[in-house]
């Protein structure tokens, strides 16, 4: 069922437009006026710049073209400059005179870092277009179900953690228990779990963030590194025509996939109203499919308060049982009582020899509004039973009924006496290896806290270390830091856009 409490007022970005983006920043260094620099030429001025006579007939209209071609060469050269700038994708591209500049990952209102460029630009489009890290957090996730088949989708199972910089309030999604739909085939629920959390703290209109995911399996998109390796690792068993050749041999890099059954079936959810109208998008396609019956309602993805560990620096926030949070947060505890990190960050039992293949994602703002937010399918594609008439790979519920080690999301909301830190945001994906840097990034981000010169350095050199693809085995970390959003990723290799 659908949260009963009240909305939560959500705070508005302050966005650029951003063919002024560079005007903005000269503005805020150099504090330049708002008063136009050359008056208007259809309109005539005497030599004291009040409105009079003026110039007489051709000299004026010489003096007015004049003024136009420089005003317009101007701006032409300044947006090529800026359309050209090799690191624009970066957010870091070359300070204007007299204004500054940030390190890669740095932005002045909002980013979001996810496993494909694809999706991290589908996220960024949101942010420009109005919306909020909740509306770019879940158009970017239902852009990973088209182009990341083998780690998430609209089967796999959703976790998430939201930090609302405007009430101080975190909140967990919760998936609710794994549900049978067929012998070895778990029942989607991504669909409803999106649409809750969107449905609560989202701004932009539902439909507006299925744009870009339904052009994405309607018209194309290239199979990526991480999409390439997965294929070629597990075959194209089960997965063809979706991901095959004509002859049937797997997508490699760089080919096109289309999933026009997928297209269709978020079509149908972009009109749903609520999260069961979600939900049947999806599900009454599938009964069809597998000439089965609709199963009864069982229970539903909720929304609720975050479990927390209050802190001398601030509050840890995660996710609660089944996923590994709050067992995390008592690793946590006892390192913090001892001194020492914990060994074992994510519980003993929940470490498994085969990790489950994973999907990680971050949204921040300046603000301080942190979205993490983590899905599995349990393996690489899964049950691979691929749905004909929905596009859909289907979970396996064996897998799933486990403990949820994968996912345990972390917030950091520090000390509200501290002006510079704020809040600091780590989700991991694949293995405990990964559980284990995001423990010891918090103790080491506990003891030693950074300044702003220190964290954009961190950040310019993550950009030039230990290059790898973004995928099984990552850290994203996202921060609202001395008022600007950064994102960064442990290795280095997850694409990440920002305004």
């Amino acid at each position: 069922m659908e949260g009963t409490a009240e909305p939560v007022v959500y705070q508005k970005l302050l966005l650029w437009e951003p063919s002024l983006e560079s005007e903005e920043e000269e503005k805020e260094e150099e504090e330049e006026t708002s008063e136009a620099l050359v008056p208007n030429p259809w309109r005539p001025q005497d030599s004291s710049g009040n409105e009079a006579g003026g110039l007489p007939g051709t000299w004026a209209r010489l003096v007015a073209a004049l003024l136009l071609l420089a005003v317009g060469c101007s701006l032409a050269v300044r947006q090529l400059q800026h359309q050209g700038s090799p690191t624009e994708s970066l957010g870091s591209a070359a300070p204007p005179p007299g204004g500054h500049s940030h390190g890669p990952g740095v932005y002045h209102h909002g980013a979001i870092i996810s496993p494909a460029a694809t999706c991290s630009h589908l996220g960024r489009e949101l942010l420009v277009a109005g919306g909020n890290v909740v509306d770019a957090g879940v158009g970017g996730a239902l852009c990973l179900a088209v182009v990341h088949p083998h780690a998430t989708g609209l089967g796999a199972m959703f976790w998430g953690l939201f930090h609302n910089s405007s009430s101080g309030n975190s909140t967990a999604l919760t998936p609710g228990p794994a549900q049978t739909l067929a012998p070895g085939v778990a029942l989607p629920a991504a669909l409803p779990t999106l649409h809750l959390l969107h449905a609560r703290f989202g701004r932009l209109p539902w439909p507006r963030l299925l744009v870009g995911p339904t052009t994405l399996a309607q018209e194309g998109f290239l199979v990526d590194t991480p999409l390439a390796r997965a294929l070629a690792a597990r075959g194209t068993e089960g997965l063809c025509p979706l991901l095959c050749h004509p002859d049937g041999t797997p997508l490699g890099a760089g080919a096109r996939a289309t999933n026009p059954q997928l297209a269709a079936v978020l079509r149908r959810a972009a009109l749903a109203p609520t999260s069961d109208f979600a939900e049947d998008a999806l599900l009454s396609l599938l009964v069809r499919d597998l000439g089965l019956e609709v199963p009864s309602a069982g229970p539903r993805p909720t929304l609720e308060p975050a479990q927390q560990l209050p802190m001398a620096q601030g509050i840890l926030f995660t996710t609660p049982s089944p996923s590994a949070g709050p067992e995390l947060l008592a690793l946590l505890e006892a390192a913090l009582r001892s001194g020492a990190p914990s060994p074992d960050p994510c519980p003993p039992v929940m470490q498994t020899a085969v990790s489950p293949e994973s999907s990680t994602l971050a949204t921040v703002d300046s603000s301080g509004s942190v979205l993490l937010l983590t899905s599995s399918l349990s393996g690489s594609f899964d049950s691979a039973y691929l749905s004909p008439g929905t596009g859909v790979l289907l979970s396996n519920t064996t897998a799933k009924s486990t403990a949820t080690a994968w996912a345990c999301p972390l917030i950091l909301r520090g000390s509200l006496d501290d002006t510079e830190t704020n809040v600091l945001g780590l989700v991991a994906s694949g293995s405990p290896e990964m559980a284990r840097a995001m423990t010891h990034t918090i103790l080491s981000h506990l003891a030693e806290p950074q300044t702003q010169a220190q964290h954009q350095h961190q950040g310019q050199q993550e950009a030039t270390e230990q290059p790898s693809t973004c995928g099984q085995g990552t850290l994203l970390q996202v921060a609202a830091y001395a008022e600007h959003a950064h994102v960064s990723s442990v290795p280095h290799g997850c694409p990440y856009q920002g305004i």
